[in-house]
């Protein structure tokens, strides 16, 4: 059986520590590791995009990073209780033609009792920045 700990109910540091595998997964802009942190089935609502399943979402997560280059982000716990957790985030990105953006969101979380979320969703704007204005080098 698939395992991804920690392990539900959270706790502040377990929670904390779900957000901070999930920032460092992101980061490595691997689809398929961080697909391996979803449920087969997961649900996922990314902006107007609807998505099931780990192999839909490591499609959107490839498409995404081809889009999104130099991508860099950043979570923080927001909330959590039991098996839910909520985070804030943004990201730097630029795209083909050299255009920067940093985007914001929050993010809702839920997880199975082996520790792998079942649901995600996202909500997120852009604001473009210029390049000197960046925060996550």
């Amino acid at each position: 059986m698939e395992q991804r700990p920690p392990f539900p109910p959270f706790t502040r540091e377990t929670a904390l520590q779900k957000v901070q595998l999930a920032e460092d997964a992101w980061n490595t802009k691997d689809p398929h590791k961080v697909s391996l942190a979803y449920t087969e089935d997961t649900e996922w609502r990314n902006r107007d995009q609807f998505m099931n399943g780990r192999e839909a979402a490591a499609k959107f997560l490839e498409a995404k990073w081809k889009k999104e280059l130099d991508y860099k982000l950043k979570k923080e716990l927001w909330a959590f209780t039991d098996n839910r957790i909520a985070v804030r985030f943004e990201y730097e990105w630029h795209d083909e033609k050299g255009n920067w953006f940093r985007s914001y969101g929050n993010e809702n979380w839920e997880f199975e009792p082996n520790g792998l979320m079942k649901k995600r969703y996202a909500s997120i704007n852009d604001v473009p920045i210029q390049e000197k204005d960046r925060k996550f080098k």
